[in-house]
């Protein structure tokens, strides 16, 4: 109609060309046919023209002429025309402007001339007529208006009735119920009909009413009464009024439509002979009335349900009951038909879907297909209409079917030939049925294998021209399933077959769209209709029946039940089931054991379920403490384990699921997937493995899967078949591996934040295992060329990924595997060589093939200079081998097979089990047998491959441009401590590494330093682990420590192992080393004191981390010495120490901190029970003992000892003193935690009793204690006579003086050399000072001043040929000079100071600022010390047996704790003296040679002169130990040597100056 308003233009130049447009217009107008809408264009372009006159914009003559003109075109214009003026009489008429209604009637006036007045009289209002003069008054035409409809529609004829014969009506009924087989048509019949009317004067209204009758008697005569009826009609609304009367009369109660007249109403609709409008209102109820009652039901339902749910009372029942009946008692009057619903079903049958569709609008959803007979009747009309396409795409083979007769109509709809016919009617009329389509289910399963028809043909068709067509019928089957297949399956009752077809078509659908249908059916299906509000009901009740009585002994039963119960309603089962699960986490064994009657739907919908619980967005999935996981969802990831493994399960939703939680930064889910690998894979992740399962772990597959786990995980072939299958369909392996391994930082840094600190190490301990163990997985389960496919190479996965290097090499080590095996296997296969050197040849050829690149991408890895000292062939070859690769658990398959053997000889000797069964059980485990045989033999050849490829490599590993110690550093920093806390095995393995680089005798590699750097600094390293890495790192001390051990435990062994390897070199030269010389070899005596200190670094360590009352550090450090307990402790004094300490904490922690309280009790218990194993100090380490001896006790002992120096009563012996003030010293820091030196860069003991390797090149972190440090002591030299010589002299003028008192506080003071928890032992410690001060005072005076020039002579002879590492000299930059100036002057001088060869320096570092700088240079204690202190371990032990009483005891410690604040400030002051004093004296006790007394001229003249040589050349003084020993009665026939060797030593000492100096 828009495009018929007339242009302004045509107005504005009406008489130009306006005039000629319209004409032309309604010329096109009247010529076009177009259904009658031609009329209406006409009317709305002569509307458009007449409102112009009356609003005036033309001018009334011009347009009356062209309305003249335009009657000429059709012969009923006049009538149209008419119907102009009378819509706009009407609006004129209610206009205010008089003006418009003026010109409105001058218009019609103008008209007149061409328009008859009988048609204006017809249809314009009475005032109009009568202002145009067409009437003289209105009124009294109004008046004859109402007289004359009175006269022909009120007033009654009654001719008729006196004329009408009942012989008529008998005549017309016997003419309408002939036979009609014959050639009687519907055309004779009316012309008898019309005759008789004529002849009998019959009403036509009553005639067709009979018509009607006969039709509904005779209602099979469809096509014979139509056409009758056609014929004889002139008016559809009469016929309405006969139907609708014929309702009417069946509207009563207890009344029943004939289905008949239903049938003769939709008859008449189909064929178009009345309106649907128009019988529609003479049917009762009324639409309103029937929603009324769709609420009723609605309400009633969820009133059901509700009762249900609720428990309720025994007075609430009986009310019930009553209600109850009088609900009955009502019904029992029953309501007249729903003749709407009758009209309906009637319809339907005759397929006349068109109006049946109609109908159905009116009513709520689903209200009308809730009655059975309507569902069912549009089941039929739907079975007719896909009959065609179902026999051709969706019948099964073999499958015959139901044929279908069509429907005769031709007017119902059209049957379908293709997938796209069906969204013609078919899909709507499914829409219609919804739920209901549960009364049909062969239908059901036609509609099912349908839709498996087309997803098939989707999957198959990829052209582009049909992919819209195809994506919106894929749509449609989308809609049907959530809104009529699901719905109906919860309404069938208990029926596996349609449950298991409806699998066939979703396992069609990607699981996204099926989660999603699942989705719906869950939680909007169910509130939609009121039948299923009462199964949602019922379905609860009933599992919670099944739930309450399942338990493990009636799993099969309560199985049964809860497979039928899920057939129909499976989301709401699992619903309640999970709900359960995750309240009672012991229901999960019976609940997997009971759903083996599942369908495939059920799985499938189960595992939705899950992933829904599991991302429950009202869960807290943390405990309410903060610190640990939700028990709701441990639970839940177990069932997902257990669930997975047992059954076949889709996996993509719940990987996809985890993984999205990754992204999203939740580590929370990965316990999940932790389970599911565990289970279906059988691979166990475990820090609580035994040393028999990790021995099994690092042989082969078979030998891990045997013995390497705690449960005998069987059958995992096909569940870790499929969970590879799922990951690789699903492009899902590597984004969860590097997901992973980039939210272990998240969960620190990212997550973390907020979090519980426990919570955190926790989750980083979860998200790591769970990254090891799916690892392992791939490794173990993928194909080389998937492997490879997916892994990118190290340098990729690093700087591009941002993946950690530890979990980058854990990727790609089983990639460098495959690919090094390959290799190998083509090189075999290229050239046929047998001898087994040929074989490792190829095979060190094929390393080097794989490996190159690798070396090549491990550069962009790290800075620069890191590759200065180690080669990326050394660091790639350590982080690429696996403990598979270094050595064969031959104890472990050895394990397994006897196993195996013994279970064979089981098998044969029980008589209750078959014959046939003993015959497979005995092949099983013989082929097992073999098999493990055969894979150790696999593997030993491996290993000799491998250990040859090593051997040949070595000689380039470490290039130590800097310093041994500086590459040590980078060893332990890049590789051995990132890995060994990486798995257990990786612990055990870099142990295992660190021994076979030592034992290939690789160049450049010093062992005792890596050992000594191990042990020397563990808090830092413990501190900062989380609890499993804490196991880790315990086990891998305990393996280094093993080592350690096997060489401390016998001379033979450490003969064999360590002499004359590079590990135990304590020198080396710039150009190279020569392991030849005995002066550079460790000997074994020495090597115990290292040992010995190495214990007593670990004691203090772990006494600091007890005492600091920090969660982390207390948990931490009881796990590694649970760990480590096999290896230590072994000297009696440090067990007790520790156990003191433990105690301590068992007392602190018991109501405080339940599980470090449980940690201690545990592992106190574990530490008595080896105390049986413990030795006293002096059988750990042997102490010679010469003829006098002037170490301090404090020094002697390790952190468990309390006992005093001995001092001599030799008032002339300086050397007494000066290590009683060292005594105090050191005991003054060891309280003190321990220095960050300690574990930055720590201390290192030499060889053969050399002082420790001393580092040139330290770490940046010490650079800043150094400075602190210097800037200390030269505020405290600053005084007066502050030179190394003055200080000197001054110290020993003082101690001269002070000697006996000194004695005395010396002994006191030597207990703070022990860790606080065991001050209580200060008793035994006391006596054995007291003991020293016997032997003194009997003739034994001690001379160390004297042994330390004896000492000072051998180094002086080395100086020409080598320069020697000395740990306990300082360097010699001046005081002044900055750190880093140091540091650059010790690149330079390589190692410059000389050192003594059979000598060993245990120097352990205290807090002291004093002493910051010589604990950056390394030093250490004399082998003296630790001698002194086994010494002093042997008198406690005597004394022990006297027994003091405590509270003698007390009161000395209370004495001597108020003397060590008198006397601290002037021993700090000391101490610096007694550095500079000794500046050039051997850091360690002498070899046996040089043990025996100088003269004490000699001595003086010696001192002087070093003394002064130190003054000159501005030299910073040395701090070391003196080591004075005391001798023991077994000593006395060596005193001869000792003084012969004693002579030569004092000419080597001289020499050692010159050299020094030089270097200074």
């Amino acid at each position: 109609m828009a495009k018929l308003i007339l242009p302004g233009e045509w107005i504005k130049n009406w008489e130009k060309s306006g005039k000629h447009e319209f004409v032309q217009l309604c010329k096109n107008l009247t010529e076009k046919t177009d259904h009658g809408n031609e009329l209406r264009d006409i009317q709305a372009a002569l509307y458009e023209l007449c409102w112009q006159v009356v609003l005036g914009s033309l001018k009334l003559d011009l347009v009356a002429s062209v309305l003249g003109d335009m009657m000429e075109l059709r012969d009923d214009m006049p009538s149209i025309l008419a119907d102009v003026f009378s819509i706009l009489d009407l609006e004129t008429g209610a206009l205010e402007e008089k003006n418009k209604r003026d010109h409105y009637t001058q218009l019609v006036g103008a008209c007149l001339f061409f328009v008859p007045e009988a048609i204006l009289k017809e249809r314009l209002d009475p005032e109009t007529l009568e202002s145009l003069g067409l009437i003289k008054q209105a009124h009294q035409f109004n008046q004859k208006i109402v007289k004359i409809k009175t006269k022909l529609f009120y007033k009654q004829q009654k001719f008729n009735l006196l004329r009408e014969e009942n012989e008529g009506y008998a005549k017309l009924i016997t003419e309408l119920g002939q036979d009609l087989s014959g050639n009687i048509t519907s055309h004779l019949v009316l012309e008898s009909i019309k005759s008789l009317i004529g002849c009998f004067n019959l009403d036509p209204n009553r005639v067709l009413d009979i018509i009607l009758e006969v039709y509904e008697s005779r209602s099979d005569q469809d096509e014979f009464f139509l056409s009758l009826i056609k014929s004889y009609m002139c008016e559809p609304l009469t016929l309405c009024h006969i139907l609708g009367f014929k309702f009417k009369f069946y509207q009563e109660p207890n009344e029943e439509t004939p289905k008949s007249l239903y049938h003769i109403a939709a008859a008449l609709l189909h064929h178009n002979l009345i309106e649907l409008e128009d019988l529609y209102v003479h049917l009762m109820p009324l639409d309103a009335a029937i929603v009324e009652e769709h609420k009723r039901d609605i309400s009633e339902a969820k009133q059901i349900a509700r009762k249900l749910v609720m428990v309720v009372l025994p007075s609430e029942k009986s009310e019930d009951k009553e209600k109850d009946k009088e609900k009955e008692e009502e019904k029992n009057e029953k309501p007249p038909d729903n003749q709407k619903l009758g009209l309906l079903e009637a319809l339907l049958r005759i397929g006349d879907w068109h109006h049946a569709q109609s109908i159905m609008d009116q009513m709520p959803s689903f209200y009308a297909t809730s009655h059975k007979a309507i569902a069912l009747a549009l089941c039929q009309l739907v079975h007719l209409t896909v009959e065609p396409l179902y026999r051709r795409a969706g019948l099964p083979k073999g499958a015959r079917g139901c044929v279908m007769h069509p429907l005769r109509n031709k007017r119902a709809p059209r049957p379908t030939e293709s997938f796209e016919d069906l969204r013609r009617d078919t899909f709507s009329m499914l829409g219609y049925l919804g739920p209901h389509l549960s009364h049909d289910p062969i239908l059901f399963a036609k509609v099912v294998r349908l839709g498996k028809a087309f997803m098939k043909e989707h999957q198959s068709d990829g052209r582009a021209d049909v992919k819209d067509k195809m994506d919106t019928l894929l749509s449609c089957f989308l809609s049907v399933a959530d809104q009529v297949l699901l719905p109906s399956l919860s309404l069938m009752e208990c029926n596996a077959c349609m449950s298991e077809e409806v699998w066939g078509l979703f396992k069609l659908f990607p699981y996204q769209h099926r989660y999603r249908l699942y989705g719906q059916w869950k939680n909007e299906t169910y509130s939609s209709h009121p039948l299923l509000v009462k199964v949602k009901a019922q379905t609860v009740e009933r599992a919670k029946y099944i739930m309450k009585r399942l338990t493990k002994e009636n799993v099969k039963q309560s199985g049964r039940q809860i497979g039928k119960l899920s057939h129909s309603n499976p989301t709401i089962l699992f619903d309640y089931m999970l709900s359960q699960i995750q309240w009672y986490d012991n229901l999960i064994v019976p609940v997997v054991d009971s759903l083996k009657y599942l369908t495939s739907l059920n799985y499938d919908v189960l595992a939705y379920c899950i992933i829904e619980a599991l991302a429950n967005p009202e869960k807290e999935k943390m405990k309410h403490d903060d610190t640990t996981i939700s028990s709701w969802l441990q639970s839940l990831a177990s069932l997902c384990g257990a669930v997975f493994r047992k059954y076949p399960i889709e996996l993509a939703g719940l990987l996809q699921y985890v993984t999205n939680q990754l992204k999203a930064g939740k580590s929370f889910d990965l316990l999940i997937l932790k389970e599911v690998v565990q289970k279906m894979a059988g691979i166990e992740i475990t820090d609580e493995m035994t040393s028999e399962q990790l021995e099994a772990m690092t042989g082969g597959e078979q030998l891990k899967a045997e013995g390497g786990y705690f449960g005998q995980i069987r059958n995992t072939k096909k569940s870790s078949q499929r969970l590879k299958d799922v990951l690789l369909d699903h492009e899902l392996a590597l984004p969860l591996c590097l997901l992973m391994a980039q939210q272990r930082n998240g969960v620190v840094f990212l997550e973390g934040g907020e979090k519980h600190l426990k919570l955190v190490g926790h989750l980083y301990d979860q998200c790591h295992d769970t990254l090891v163990q799916f690892g392992g997985f791939l490794a173990s389960n993928l194909s080389t060329e998937d492997y490879i496919k997916r892994v990118p190479s190290i340098d990729i996965l690093c700087n591009q990924f941002h993946t950690p290097h530890d979990a980058a090499f854990f990727l790609s080590r089983p990639m460098y595997a495959h690919q090094i095996l390959s290799k190998y296997d083509e090189l075999k296969k290229a050239e046929k060589g047998n001898r087994q050197q040929q074989k490792v040849h190829k095979y060190v050829a094929a390393c080097e093939q794989v490996m190159t690149p690798v070396h090549e991408a491990v550069v962009s890895l790290h800075p620069a200079r890191v590759w200065d000292d180690l080669r990326p062939q050394f660091y790639a070859t350590f982080w690429s081998l696996t403990m598979y690769d270094l050595a064969v658990p031959h104890a472990a398959y050895e394990r397994e097979v006897n196993k195996l053997k013994a279970q064979i000889k089981a098998i044969e000797e029980n008589p209750e089990i078959p014959l046939n069964k003993k015959k497979k059980e005995k092949e099983r485990c013989t082929a097992l047998q073999e098999k493990l045989q055969e894979e150790e033999k696999k593997q030993l050849e491996h290993v000799q491959r491998v250990l040859h490829r090593l051997k040949l490599e070595k000689d380039n590993w470490l290039l130590a441009k800097s310093t041994k110690n500086e590459t040590i550093t980078k060893f332990l920093q890049l590789c051995l401590f990132p890995r060994c806390i990486f798995s257990s095995i990786d612990a055990v393995y870099c142990a295992r590494f660190v021994e076979l680089v030592h034992q290939q005798k690789t160049p450049n590699f010093c062992t005792l330093l890596c050992y000594d750097r191990v042990f020397s600094a563990i808090i830092y390293t413990v501190a900062s682990c989380t609890e499993n890495e804490s196991h880790r790192y315990g086990r891998f001390l305990c393996c280094m420590l093993e080592t350690v051990t096997r060489w401390h435990s016998d001379r033979a062994i450490y003969e064999k192992e360590c002499v004359n390897y590079p590990g135990f070199l304590t020198i080396f030269r710039a150009t190279g080393f020569d392991g030849g010389n005995k002066a550079d070899q460790l000997d074994y005596e020495n090597f115990r004191h290292v040992v010995h200190k190495w214990h007593y670094m670990l004691t203090k360590a772990s006494v600091h981390c007890l005492e600091t009352g920090d969660y982390t550090h207390i948990r931490n450090i009881l796990i590694v010495l649970t760990k480590i307990l096999p290896c230590y402790p072994k000297v009696l004094n440090l067990g007790q120490a520790l156990e003191c300490r433990v105690h301590k904490i068992c007392l602190e922690e018991k109501d405080k901190r339940p599980d470090l309280y449980a940690l201690a009790m545990g592992y106190s218990g574990r530490l008595k029970s080896q105390k049986v194993h413990m030795v006293p100090e002096n059988e750990f380490h042997h102490k010679e003992q010469p003829a006098r001896s002037a170490t301090p006790a404090s020094q002697q002992n390790g952190p468990g000892s309390t006992g005093k120096p001995a001092t001599s009563t030799n008032k002339t012996d300086e050397g007494t003193s000066e290590d009683g003030d060292r005594g105090k010293d050191k005991s003054q820091g060891t309280t003190k935690p321990v220095n960050k030196a300690n574990s930055a860069a720590a201390k290192v003991t030499t060889s053969n009793g050399n002082g420790a390797l001393n580092s040139t090149k330290a770490a940046k972190e010490r650079d800043d204690k150094e400075k602190s440090g210097k800037e200390k002591k030269e505020k405290k030299e600053k005084t007066p006579g502050s030179t190394p010589e003055t200080k000197a002299e001054n110290r020993r003028e003082k101690q001269r003086d002070e000697r006996a008192g000194k004695e005395e506080r010396a002994a006191r003071e030597g207990k703070e050399k022990t860790p606080k928890a065991d001050r209580e032992k200060v008793k035994a410690e006391e006596k054995s000072s007291k003991d020293d001060k016997a032997k003194a005072g009997n003739g034994e005076p001690v001379e160390p001043s004297r042994e330390r020039d004896a000492i000072k002579e051998p180094k002086s002879k080395e100086k020409g040929d080598r320069s020697v590492v000395a740990g306990s000299l300082k360097s010699p930059v001046p005081r002044s000079e900055s750190a880093e100036s140091e540091r650059d002057h010790k690149r330079r001088k390589l190692d410059s100071h000389s050192s003594p060869s059979h000598s060993s320096s245990v120097k352990d570092n205290s807090n002291e600022p004093k002493e910051s700088t010589s604990k950056h240079h390394l030093n250490y204690n004399s082998v003296a010390r630790s001698k002194s202190r086994e010494r002093e371990m042997e008198k406690k032990d005597s004394d022990n047996t006297q027994g003091r009483s405590k509270e003698k005891k007390e009161e000395k410690e209370r004495k001597d704790r108020k003397r060590d604040h008198a006397v601290n400030d002037r021993e700090a002051s000391q101490e610096s003296k007694r550095k500079k004093d000794e500046n050039g004296t051997n850091s360690s006790k002498n070899s046996p040679s040089s043990d025996s007394p100088l003269s004490a001229e000699k001595e003086k003249s010696k001192r002087s002169k070093s003394s002064s040589k130190e003054k000159a050349e501005s030299v910073k003084p040395e701090r070391t130990s003196s080591g004075g020993k005391k001798e023991s009665r077994h000593d006395k026939e060596k005193s001869e040597k000792k003084e012969k060797r004693d002579s030569s030593g004092g000419k080597e000492e001289k020499k050692h100056h010159k050299s020094s100096d030089k270097h200074r």
